[in-house]
């Protein structure tokens, strides 16, 4: 090592001949040749990934003061709120981070949709992408029960019965509980799979999909693959090295969303009971029930379409089936093209029934079933949702489409 560098070049060398940081970025930043035509959609996978790192330094400060018993948990939460330095901030930014979590996540869903990213050569990558959202949503029913308020308690209960009407569905639900009632075995279980196993999976998950992403390289608003044509030195025609040009721009977007984001920390961190439900900052008891249990928005999609079922396990089949149907979204899809800005007009107007049915029933998830025409809503919406993907090899192969360009426009 030439000993005229400065100090710290040398250590960076030092430091290169043992691990390839130097590789490392150039391979996956400087000399990664992303599409030059990505637009606002394209924010929510780099948001998503901070979100992600945000949960964990937050979820990590919070463990340090919280305590998995049900003599103390809630106590302990309160403790955070009111004794914990910053500790406030630090609860909100947690409960608030997980909602605008699934935000981005659902919007980098959805743009997938858009510009069929889930699509041949990244079908790999899409099943990946679903199995950390699974993971997710797990992640976040365990963390429901931590704070153990009434919604917390009650919420849990709930879904862990739902599992009952399964094949074995007791012993699974006991095996949830570790008890036979939801107890201080729960919160201590659901603690240490919030706090430990499914942020490991998760972030190998994570990584594995940027491996995948990486390798087969990313889509595109026209959905073209720029790797079939390059110049003389292999790059490829319509590319833009991802650094500078886009970590810039990734820097400005979450500069807006963190904008955003601390204005609901700040002003509105229950955001009139959808972000926090009120119930959740009064003490579990398991002999006052709530006048209403819904889980949070982020789940009453879902929520919806069990309670669309009159029978008691065809709700919990169709549930299950209303998620692990994004996973055949690679084989159902007979298109001709990728991209929405060349799809024919039954495809746009499935998408934009589906988008609305999801919206629709998360909102229903969240209101009284009394109202007169809720189940024939309900069960409507559910129909819109589920013949999005099962008509899809029909719709997709003989929809009118318009021809791809050559390059990106």
């Amino acid at each position: 090592m030439d000993k005229r560098l400065s100090a710290p070049l040398r250590f960076l060398g030092w430091l290169d001949d043992r691990i390839p940081v130097s590789r490392f970025w150039h391979d996956h930043m400087a000399c990664y040749y992303a599409p030059k035509n990505f637009n606002f959609w394209y924010y929510f996978g780099s948001l998503a990934l901070f979100m992600l790192v945000l949960q964990i330094v937050t979820g990590i400060w919070l463990a340090m003061n919280y305590k998995p018993s049900a003599e103390f948990a809630f106590a302990s939460v309160e403790y955070i709120m009111r004794d914990v330095d910053w500790g406030w901030l630090l609860r909100y930014m947690h409960s608030t981070g997980a909602s605008f979590f699934f935000i981005v996540i659902y919007l980098h869903m959805f743009r997938a949709l858009l510009y069929g990213s889930y699509r041949e050569p990244r079908e790999l990558l899409w099943t990946i992408g679903m199995l950390s959202y699974l993971v997710l949503m797990a992640e976040a029913f365990f963390g429901y029960l931590l704070p153990w308020g009434q919604m917390s308690y009650w919420g849990a209960k709930v879904i862990i019965s739902v599992f009952s009407v399964l094949p074995w569905g007791d012993e699974l639900a006991t095996l949830m509980r570790g008890d036979y009632l939801i107890s201080d075995a729960t919160l201590n279980r659901f603690f240490a799979l919030h706090v430990i196993a499914l942020p490991l999976l998760l972030g190998i998950l994570v990584g594995a999909h940027l491996m995948a992403l990486h390798h087969v390289g990313s889509n595109n608003p026209d959905g073209l693959e720029i790797k079939r044509r390059k110049d003389a030195q292999g790059r490829p025609l319509d590319s833009v090295p991802f650094h500078p040009y886009y970590t810039v721009k990734d820097i400005f977007g979450l500069s807006v969303f963190l904008f955003i984001f601390f204005a609901i920390v700040f002003f509105a961190p229950d955001l009139g009971g959808y972000f926090l439900e009120h119930n959740n900052f009064v003490a579990a008891d398991p002999l006052k029930t709530p006048d209403t249990i819904a889980p949070v928005w982020y789940f009453t999609p879902f929520y919806s379409i069990l309670r669309a079922i009159p029978h008691k396990l065809g709700g919990v089949i169709a549930m299950g089936a209303a998620v692990m149907l994004f996973f055949l979204l690679p084989w159902l899809d007979r298109g001709r093209v990728r991209s929405i800005r060349y799809r024919g007009p039954i495809f746009r107007g499935a998408l934009a029934a589906f988008a609305f049915s999801f919206v629709a029933l998360g909102v229903l998830g969240t209101l009284h079933t009394d109202r007169p025409w809720y189940n024939y809503t309900l069960r409507t919406l559910t129909a819109v949702y589920f013949a999005f993907f099962l008509l899809m090899p029909i719709y997709s192969r003989y929809d009118r489409e318009l021809p791809e360009p050559e390059r990106l426009r």
